[in-house]
């Protein structure tokens, strides 16, 4: 981990260091989080572009063409990065309470008992 002071402008505006824009390869955008009391800044994820020719391949087959295409493609893609993150979460909190009220059941299923030796 690396710390560095930032000096924030009357805009409230940062300059991001040269060293860390370069090493996080980033371009115009940040993701900005506020969480306990901080600011994360995370670079922005590129799409990925196979998920993008399904979701126009899939507009094509309904019929979609020219502008018509292009604005149902933008409106579709721009909802499909907080579905993925909303399953995501309700992933994260699924596994969260498995792990919390996880039991061991690996000795009885193979019907193990603590005076067997090997």
């Amino acid at each position: 981990m690396e710390k560095r002071r930032i000096n924030i402008s009357s805009k409230r505006q940062i300059t991001i260091p040269a060293k860390y824009f370069e090493a996080l390869g980033l371009d115009k955008e940040l993701d900005c989080i506020y969480s306990n009391n901080m600011l994360i800044l995370t670079p922005v994820k590129k799409e990925d572009p196979a998920f993008a020719e399904e979701i126009l391949a899939d507009l094509i087959q309904q019929g979609y063409s020219g502008k018509k295409l292009l604005d149902e493609f933008k409106n579709i893609n721009c909802k499909v990065r907080p579905a993925v993150e909303k399953l995501i979460e309700e992933a994260d909190s699924i596994a969260k309470i498995a792990s919390t009220n996880y039991v061991d059941s690996t000795d009885d299923i193979f019907d193990v008992d603590e005076t067997d030796s090997l």
